[in-house]
């Protein structure tokens, strides 16, 4: 995170970063301005640093979107992240191709240091117009990348720049600075009470027809949950339901007997029985009727 001055400081830095590598390719006396391409082109060797876009990093720029809460308190500092475009430009004697050589010393330069260096930030925040940037402090560091410009993308840009000539350039493009709010949110309230509640728990059913003690496991038993303990729990489990199947199918099959019996008694019981002689009285009695 860093303050509103951390464009003007990156820009800075990036000057002093162009500056300070130039040798020992370069055994001229340069200067490294930050500002835009002169409409009337130096002819001392120089260069030129020109910051001539802004964009909101698309990665970035919806980190933050929740900052208040619903009654409207800050919650968390907001940051806008942004990435700045810069337009680097050389100028020399052409005879001697001194803009040439100034621009392979900038790409030989941001291609070997392609970071800003904490030491060049800092010593950019000592110009009197950016006292107190913060951007050294920032964690997030500013890398340079170049951009790939055609011919009708540097017309375009060149066209905007009134009445200038074009100039040998590069553009390079660096990214991400962060620009937090100056408002800083209110610090959250502490912990007043740590307790710790102890809910009871609900034991397991137990299958029907099974002993409770069954699922009590015995000391020295596997740890639970794990494929032993799976098991030697379902072993007991398996069996006792077993026998209480076959136990019960036993009670069944002789309470069926037992029913079975008692009716098919009953019914020799109700029937009358038939005389041995049944069939001889039967037959006298008709004789005795019939004399």
């Amino acid at each position: 995170m860093s303050n509103a001055l951390a464009l003007a400081t990156v820009t800075q830095a990036l000057a002093l970063l162009i500056e300070h590598n130039l040798h020992p390719e370069i055994d001229l006396a340069v200067s490294v301005e930050t500002r835009k391409p002169p409409a009337d082109p130096p002819t001392d060797p120089t260069i030129t640093v020109f910051l001539y876009q802004i964009t909101h990093n698309p990665s970035m720029r919806n980190n933050d979107l929740v900052t208040r809460a619903s009654d409207g308190t800050l919650l968390k500092r907001p940051a806008a992240a942004v990435d700045l475009h810069f337009l680097i430009s050389a100028y020399g004697e052409e005879q001697e191709l001194v803009g040439q050589r100034l621009i392979g010393s900038v790409v030989r330069t941001l291609h070997e240091i392609p970071v800003l260096p904490r030491e060049l930030i800092e010593e950019a925040a000592t110009r009197p117009y950016l006292a107190g940037s913060d951007l050294a402090e920032s964690l997030q560091k500013v890398r340079f990348t170049p951009t790939q410009m055609d011919v009708d993308e540097t017309s375009k840009l060149w066209g905007m720049l009134n009445n200038t000539p074009y100039a040998l350039s590069v553009a390079y493009q660096a990214s991400l600075v962060l620009l937090d709010g100056h408002r800083k949110p209110a610090p959250a309230r502490p912990v007043e009470r740590v307790g710790v509640e102890a809910v009871p728990g609900v034991p397991g059913e137990v299958p029907a027809g099974v002993s409770a003690e069954v699922s009590i496991a015995e000391p020295g038993a596997a740890a639970e949950g794990s494929p032993a303990a799976s098991a030697e729990e379902s072993a007991p489990v398996k069996r006792a339901a077993k026998r209480a199947a076959v136990a019960a199918k036993s009670a069944k099959s002789a309470t069926t007997q037992g029913s079975s019996g008692r009716g098919r008694s009953g019914a020799r019981t109700a029937r009358p029985r038939k005389a041995s002689g049944g069939g001889t009285g039967s037959t006298g009695g008709t004789g005795d009727g019939e004399s």
